[in-house]
């Protein structure tokens, strides 16, 4: 990465650091993903229960492998069924995900199809820690939801053997298609519960 946007992507991130503590959240600033990595199991204590959604940055970091090799429950939705990982979810000691996209005063968004994903971000587990790399830092909500809309879900479709105009075009239309990813739209903008909400903020290019 050029030297130049390395310095851009510290200081930005340092004014997202205080907008999410002006939201009582807690913020952390990863230089790369082995800085990511270390960061995130110095919030998951040992012992701990451990769910996700679809997050493909915690697996990008090396965070998913790293749990499921030491001394942790990390509850594999791949091997239950969709109802009974949802409840083991929201009974986690932990919750991880990413961002869709996130404004650089600290509001994050997140869009669903399941809802499985947005649900456990809003309410449930103890704590959330999220990933996110600086790529999908925003100017203002509106650049945020045409982030989340436009890039993450068009490209997030084409995960998923599904018929929608977006996987088509590459753009969103706002459709109804029985098969639409985006179903939920949350915004999380303030948690009122103090330590539950950590964003780890990645100086590389993660996710979608």
């Amino acid at each position: 990465m050029d030297i130049h946007l390395e310095k851009r992507n510290a200081v930005l991130a340092e004014h997202v650091i205080k907008g999410l503590q002006s939201r009582n959240m807690s913020g952390y600033y990863a230089k790369n993903k082995e800085e990511a990595l270390k960061t995130a199991l110095e919030l998951i204590p040992k012992g701990s229960s451990i769910s996700m959604g679809g997050c493909m940055s915690a697996q990008e970091i090396g965070l998913v492998s790293a749990l499921k090799e030491s001394d942790y429950h990390f509850i594999d939705r791949s091997k239950m069924e969709p109802r009974e990982a949802l409840l083991a979810a929201y009974d986690a000691d932990i919750f991880l995900a990413s961002a869709n996209a996130m404004t650089d005063d600290g509001i994050l968004v997140n869009i669903d199809g399941n809802s499985n994903r947005v649900s456990c971000i809003a309410q449930g587990p103890k704590k959330v820690i999220f990933i996110v790399s600086m790529n999908k830092i925003c100017s203002d909500l509106d650049s945020a939801m045409k982030r989340a809309r436009n890039i993450a879900a068009p490209a997030n479709a084409q995960r998923f053997d599904i018929k929608t105009p977006c996987k088509l075009t590459g753009r969103c239309s706002d459709c109804k298609s029985p098969d639409t990813i985006c179903c939920q739209f949350l915004i999380t903008r303030y948690s009122r519960h103090t330590d539950r909400i950590h964003v780890i903020l990645v100086n590389e290019s993660l996710g979608l």
